[in-house]
C-alpha cells in the first residue's frame, strides 16, 4: 500500500496577498517533481470561507478546492497566508474573523501549523501561538508583541520553528519557510535541489540570511546551473546525506562508484562543482546545525551523529564556516523550552574544547603514593 502525500490546506480569505499562497504552492509542487515518485509528494488544498473564487490583494484570482466548513480528513500541515494594509502609521495586519474561528476549531488537530508574514497575526488572533516563539514582518513585530503577550516574538529571524509551530516574516520568506518544510519532511538534499531549480537561496529552519549557506556556495562552479547531472552523482549524493556518521573518504566513495579515485574526483566535481570532501563537509555543517536548532544533544554526540568525529573538529569547522561558535548558534536559534540549559551544556564543553584543564593525575597519583 502506497504511502499517501504529504496534505498542506492553505486557509485563505479575500485580499490575502498573492504570494503568500502561490509561493508555497509552486515550492511544494517543485519539490514533488525532485521527489520523483521515491517519496510521497505534496497535496495542497485551498480552502476558504465561501466556495468561490478569491480575489488576492494584487488582483490575481484564486480558484478554491473547497469549504472550511465542508473540509474533512487530516491536514499535515496547515498555511496560514496574510495581508497587510498600508495604514497612516503604517502596515496594519488584516484579520480574517472566519478565518480565525475555523483555525480555533481546526488548527489543534493539524500536524504543524505554519503562518506567513501577516498570517502571523491571524494564527495569534486564533491562540494558536500562546506560548510559543514566533517572528512576523519587521513592521508589524511590536503590533504582534504588544496585541499577544503571551507570545515571545523575535523580530529578527526570516523564519521560526517553535515545536510544531512554524512562522515567517516578510511576505517572500513564504517561499523560504516552505524550503524549510521540505527539508524538514525529505532532507537537506531534496530542498536543495528545489533551491537549485528555482534559484533561491537554501535557508535551514530557523536561520537568518547570514548564517545560511548560499546556494551559489553549495553548487558552485559549472555543474551548479547543470540540469542533467549524472543520475549515479544525484544518487551518491542522496546516499552521503544517509549516512553521514560513516567513514565518506574518496576511497570509499569512489569504490562505491566502481571508479579509481582519481576518476571519482574528477566526476565528481565536473558533476557538482565541488569536491567530494568539500560536499561531505558542508552537508556534515548543516546537519550539526539542524541538531543544534531541534535537538538538546551535546556537542560530543553531534559530532559523532555527523561524522565530524570530535568536539575540536566540530568546533573548527563551524567557526571557519559560519564565524560563530555551536554554543552562539544554538543560543540564537534554539527551538524548544529546554534552550538555557542546553546552551549552558554546550557552552561548557566548549570553553572545554578552547581551555583544556591541564591533566595532573599523574603528579596526584604520584603524590598521593
Amino acid at each position: 500500500m502506497s504511502t499517501p502525500r504529504h496534505r498542506v490546506v492553505i486557509a485563505v480569505f479575500p485580499g490575502v496577498d498573492a504570494l503568500d499562497v502561490t509561493g508555497p504552492v509552486e515550492v511544494f509542487a517543485m519539490a514533488g517533481q525532485v521527489l520523483g515518485g521515491r517519496r510521497p509528494g505534496y497535496d495542497v488544498r485551498i480552502l476558504a470561507h465561501r466556495a468561490e473564487p478569491v480575489d488576492t490583494f494584487s488582483g490575481v484570482r484564486l480558484g478554491v478546492d473547497g469549504t472550511f466548513a465542508d473540509h474533512t480528513g487530516t491536514i499535515d500541515t496547515l498555511l496560514i497566508p496574510g495581508r497587510m494594509d498600508i495604514g497612516p502609521e503604517g502596515p496594519v495586519p488584516r484579520i480574517d474573523h472566519e478565518v480565525v474561528a475555523w483555525l480555533r476549531e481546526t488548527a489543534p488537530q493539524a500536524g504543524r501549523v505554519a503562518a506567513v508574514c501577516a498570517g502571523t497575526h491571524v494564527a495569534a488572533a486564533a491562540g494558536l501561538l500562546d506560548g510559543y516563539r514566533a517572528t512576523t514582518h519587521w513592521a508589524t513585530a511590536q503590533l504582534l508583541a504588544a496585541e499577544h503577550p503571551e507570545v515571545t516574538v523575535d523580530p529578527d529571524p526570516i523564519f521560526i520553528r517553535s515545536g510544531r509551530i512554524w512562522t515567517g516574516a516578510g511576505i517572500t520568506s513564504s517561499m523560504d519557510l516552505a524550503l524549510a518544510l521540505v527539508a524538514d519532511d525529505h532532507g537537506d538534499e531534496a530542498a536543495l535541489e528545489v533551491a537549485r531549480i528555482m534559484v533561491m537561496y537554501l535557508q535551514r529552519p530557523g536561520g537568518q540570511s547570514q548564517f545560511s549557506v548560499q546556494l551559489s556556495h553549495q553548487q558552485a562552479g559549472r555543474g551548479a546551473a547543470r540540469a542533467d547531472v549524472r543520475t549515479d552523482v544525484r544518487a551518491l549524493r542522496l546516499w552521503i546525506g544517509d549516512h553521514l556518521a560513516e567513514d565518506l573518504s574518496v576511497p570509499v566513495l569512489a569504490a562505491r562508484m566502481n571508479m579509481s579515485e582519481r576518476h571519482f574526483s574528477r566526476v565528481f566535481h565536473r558533476e557538482t562543482g565541488s569536491t567530494p570532501g568539500a560536499f561531505v563537509e558542508r552537508l556534515r555543517l548543516e546537519a550539526a546545525r539542524r541538531l543544534l536548532e531541534r535537538t538538546d544533544r551535546p556537542p560530543a554526540g553531534i559530532a559523532a551523529a555527523t561524522g565530524l568525529r570530535s568536539v575540536e573538529t566540530f568546533y573548527r569547522v563551524f567557526r571557519d564556516r559560519l564565524g560563530t561558535s555551536p554554543a552562539e548558534y544554538r543560543r540564537r536559534f534554539r527551538t524548544d523550552t529546554q534552550e538555557k540549559n542546553t546552551v549552558q551544556n554546550t557552552t561548557t564543553q566548549e570553553n572545554a574544547v578552547q581551555n583544556p584543564v591541564p591533566n595532573t593525575a599523574q603528579n596526584t597519583t604520584g603524590t598521593a603514593s
